[in-house]
């Protein structure tokens, strides 16, 4: 039924604007076309080139639509593998609209979220982490984010994947041969041969998880919790960040009691900012649902930005937010160093471990050293994906995970001088869950997860 069915959808944002685009694809994608696309030169449809533009009106009866480009594409060679037709339009809501109805009454059937992409991985044009990647670039926050999918896109995962697969593959049919025909083929001291490939592929799919940290980071941003006592710049920092009045700023402690979020570029690099309540011990009861609120946020973040008020001494409550920004990657500013310090740089050096950056969120005074602070913490001070593959996606992330697992199983089996079968189980289930990351042998309900995600018309 599904190699049967032509869809449609409107592959442009709904909203006016200079074109607008709508994709067929499917066996009947001519057949439709030339039913209501009537071009300005005489001629038949059917006769038409693959990879030729044409002009003229798309009709509904007697009556024009509109006048428009007409794109043929016949298979194989399309984003698909099936015949496809785009029509581009006037990009206005109404008429795009009409275009899609004229199809949809001719024959096509309405495209559900990413079917066209579903169809180029069932026809084999691309794998699971490719079309993952067609999402992703639709979604991309930065071009840190945008460079990480076009590299997946280019199938840079699905290669090392293949590699391992064929790796593990080679040691199942050797076992279950030795197995079937023990006569001919000898499995002693099978085991040691095993598990030097084993530890090989274990260090590189371990190398691939280690980039899951900085992948997660690419691809979602950096969550970015401000931390500090009541009155101590933070919200005037996030104002500053995000170069608009977002959060209230007043002169009176505790004005901010809930968490404040926010997205922004800095730079090429995405930031989730959270403001959050000023940490500080407080009978006031909407007050303390706030810090603790803030206490909360800080533990799950990627990056706490500590906002030290140089214009009061520290405290207890400094202590406070010490003690919660132990474990966590975080970057101390040094505020309002345009007034009068009783607190400076040698005071925050003697208490933690770091080199503070002096600021003015007022006045935007030091920023540009946070944003290379941030860098150098998170990148290093450059991402390159030329050569280095970084996983950045959370399905990618576990199924490596559990690969890495039964990888472990099988050389705990060769320690413990298990017969040979039981290395196959492992190892297939190894070999399997690998396949899983570029769909091959993955579950229906699975693919059909990852494709609702996608946009209309994708």
């Amino acid at each position: 039924m599904f190699e049967k069915e032509t869809i449609a959808a409107i592959s442009t944002g709904m909203n006016n604007s200079g074109i607008g685009i709508v994709r067929i694809s499917g066996p009947q994608s001519f057949d439709i076309i030339k039913k209501i696309f009537v071009p300005y030169k005489e001629k038949d449809v059917e006769s038409f080139s693959s990879h030729t533009v044409h002009y003229g009106n798309i009709v509904d009866g007697e009556h024009v639509i509109d006048e428009v480009l007409v794109l043929i594409m016949k298979a194989p060679n399309t984003y698909t593998r099936e015949d496809v037709v785009e029509i581009d339009c006037h990009g206005g809501v109404v008429v795009v609209k009409k275009v899609l109805e004229t199809v949809l009454k001719n024959g096509a059937r309405c495209a559900e979220p990413g079917e066209f992409t579903k169809r180029a991985f069932l026809n084999g044009r691309i794998d699971l982490s490719q079309a993952e990647a067609v999402a992703d670039i639709i979604n991309a926050k930065s071009s840190i984010a945008l460079d990480a999918s076009l590299s997946q896109l280019k199938g840079n995962i699905r290669d090392i994947i293949k590699k391992e697969r064929e790796k593990i593959v080679y040691h199942i049919a050797y076992i279950e041969a030795a197995l079937d025909d023990p006569e001919h083929m000898n499995v002693d001291n099978y085991g040691e041969e095993l598990k030097e490939d084993v530890d090989k592929i274990l260090i590189d799919l371990d190398r691939l998880l280690k980039t899951s940290e900085n992948g997660k980071i690419i691809s979602e941003g950096i969550k970015t919790v401000i931390l500090g006592k009541p009155n101590a710049g933070k919200s005037s920092l996030m104002n500053t960040l995000l170069g608009e009045e977002r959060a209230i700023v007043t002169d009176i402690a505790g004005t901010t009691r809930d968490t404040l979020e926010e997205s922004m570029r800095l730079s090429e690099l995405q930031l989730n900012i959270i403001d959050t309540a000023g940490i500080r011990q407080t009978d006031d009861v909407v007050e303390k649902i706030g810090v603790e609120r803030s206490k909360e946020m800080a533990k799950n973040a990627d990056l706490v930005i500590y906002v030290v008020d140089a214009s009061v001494p520290f405290d207890d409550n400094d202590k406070d937010i010490i003690q919660i920004i132990s474990d966590k990657k975080f970057i101390v500013l040094l505020n309002k160093t345009d007034l009068e310090c009783i607190v400076n740089v040698e005071d925050i050096k003697n208490i933690i471990d770091t080199d503070p950056i002096e600021i003015s969120a007022k006045n935007n005074i030091g920023l540009d050293m946070f944003e290379n602070r941030v860098r150098e913490m998170f990148y290093d001070g450059k991402v390159s994906f030329n050569d280095e593959i970084y996983i950045t996606n959370l399905r990618h992330k576990e199924l490596l995970s559990e690969a890495v697992n039964s990888l472990n199983l099988v050389n705990e089996s060769i320690e413990s001088g298990m017969p040979e079968d039981f290395y196959s189980i492992d190892l297939m289930n190894a070999y399997e869950v690998l396949g899983k990351i570029i769909g091959e042998a993955v579950e229906d309900d699975v693919v059909n997860e990852i494709f609702s995600k996608f946009c209309m018309g994708k």
